[in-house]
């Protein structure tokens, strides 16, 4: 861990930073350049004290979680996120696998869709960043760990996911999940982190080995889909799915496809972020 350097490149890239990038209002008052610390604290989900420490160069080696917090809520590239993991002591993330990070430049276009509830997730269906508005409407899906990331797999193993969605469309929504896996899995075709998320899956789920031996294959672009909110009721989302031209993420944009939906939506702006009964209020539309 190189701490000096770290704690100035932590430093710089705050202070690189306008407010208004992340979604901060930039007023008159402001007497810094760039953020605040505290600003990347509450952006990064951690103390304000561990943000100065970690520029201070006083602190622990922060964790691999840690730094990709940092990462997203600094806004850094691809490139600037690797040596972010070098001067912490840690190898960076590979390009796939499972510690994926958000692309920063769709980092940015969640902030700038402000109270349009979007998402990036990884081809494979791992939640990589949400915005506000996303976990207002479905809750924080960034959260898991092991096969849980993966909207597929909690999909075909835990019922409240599927709670959410409408009995009538449920066949429709498991489909459109397995079609989709199968479009990555013929993309990145000898793959282990895919083979083995698809070994995995059929043994733990009858219906998953249904529809998975039915061999269809459809990337998602768009779809409409019905959320049952447990504080607002039924919502009908319709979703638009942007692919990055590798293919390798995707960033998915949920608008209400009625009036009642629209004021249902502006409701829980209104009523904030509360734990949710069934530990998952929503899934995203892949």
């Amino acid at each position: 861990m190189q701490r000096d350097q770290l704690a100035d490149f932590l430093r710089r890239r705050r202070e690189a930073i306008r407010p208004a990038e992340v979604g901060l209002d930039d007023g008159p008052r402001r007497r810094t350049t760039g953020l605040r610390r505290e600003e990347v604290a509450m952006l990064a989900g951690m103390s304000v004290d561990y943000v100065v420490r970690l520029e201070q160069g006083r602190s622990s080696q922060p964790s691999v979680q840690l730094l990709g917090a940092l990462a997203r809520a600094l806004r850094l590239s691809d490139d600037e996120r690797d040596h972010l993991f070098h001067l912490a002591g840690h190898r960076p993330p590979p390009a796939d696998g499972v510690a994926r990070l958000a692309r920063a430049g769709l980092v940015r276009m969640l902030d700038l869709l402000g109270d349009t509830p979007a998402l990036v997730l990884s081809d494979l269906g791992e939640v990589l960043a949400q915005n506000r508005a996303a976990v207002l409407l479905m809750g924080d899906h960034t959260r898991f760990s092991g096969d849980r990331r993966y909207v597929a797999y909690r999909w075909f193993t835990d019922p409240a996911l599927r709670a959410v969605c409408p009995p009538e469309e449920q066949e429709h929504q498991a489909r459109h999940i397995v079609a989709d896996l199968r479009a990555t899995a013929g993309r990145r075709s000898g793959d282990p982190a895919v083979a083995g998320l698809i070994d995995r899956l059929e043994a733990a789920s009858a219906d998953f080995r249904r529809l998975w031996a039915e061999h269809e294959v459809a990337v998602r672009r768009a779809d409409r889909k019905t959320v049952l909110h447990p504080r607002v009721g039924r919502m009908q989302m319709d979703c638009e799915t942007l692919v990055t031209p590798d293919q390798g993420q995707q960033l998915l944009v949920l608008t209400p496809a009625d009036a009642e939906t629209r004021e249902r939506l502006e409701l829980l702006r209104v009523l904030g972020i509360e734990e949710f009964p069934t530990g998952a209020p929503g899934t995203p539309a892949r």
